[in-house]
């Protein structure tokens, strides 16, 4: 039987399909649109509820979010929901914003990762005033890779900085975890991480997300 979970790359960086390839049990479905990404069109004609996590700046876990909000969303909706849900990764890159915009096309809502640093703020923020808030998309910023060993003064700040930009924000925060980072050469995604009381309370961020998102059929 299909997944009603579709994870779609559209970043010729490969990411994704360097991760997927890797997995020996996908908890969803998987394709590319690179090459092709008119073909993204498609997907409103099979009535799929489409999410695109999107940023120009690379490096803020466009793959490790869209992989995993797929996983965990799998496991909340179960059979409970006969709607596909897709999650589309995009590029990192402005040389590659015709595959963005294809993606943007047929996007339902936006999720854009922002790590605590501020040399991220000025690339999310041209792609935010730039290319979604024209589109009229609804979107969510949340901050990502926050690492508590670190303290809360950056995690503060980038709230403090996302909310005077008057970005609707996420209340979830995903905490940096090494589990994360070496997630793709094992070949797992969260909801298959080993359990231990890190990796717990690393699922635990993830299911949170797709909760407040309404991606587990909470919105």
């Amino acid at each position: 039987m299909a997944s009603s979970i579709l994870v779609v790359s559209t970043d010729p960086q490969g990411s994704t399909i360097w991760w997927a390839d890797r997995i020996n049990d996908l908890p969803f479905d998987f394709a590319t649109a690179h090459d092709d990404p008119e073909s993204l069109a498609s997907l409103r004609d099979q009535g799929a509820a489409v999410h695109v996590i999107c940023n120009q700046k690379g490096g803020v876990g466009k793959t490790t979010t869209t992989v995993n909000l797929a996983a965990v969303t799998h496991d909340v909706l179960g059979n409970t929901d006969k709607r596909m849900h897709v999650f589309i990764d995009t590029p990192g890159s402005l040389e590659d914003e015709h595959i963005l915009t294809a993606a943007l096309n047929v996007a339902d809502d936006v999720l854009v990762p922002l790590p605590p640093e501020p040399l991220a703020f000025d690339p999310t923020a041209r792609t935010i005033s730039k290319v979604i808030e024209p589109r009229g998309l609804p979107y969510k910023v949340f901050i990502n890779a926050w690492d508590p060993r670190d303290g809360k003064a950056d995690r503060d700040d980038t709230i403090a900085y996302i909310d005077a930009m008057g970005w609707p924000r996420a209340n979830t925060v995903i905490r940096r975890y090494k589990i994360h980072t070496r997630a793709a050469a094992e070949g797992k995604v969260v909801t298959q991480y080993p359990d231990s009381g890190t990796t717990l309370r690393a699922r635990e961020d993830y299911f949170k997300l797709a909760l407040e998102l309404g991606y587990g059929g909470g919105r």
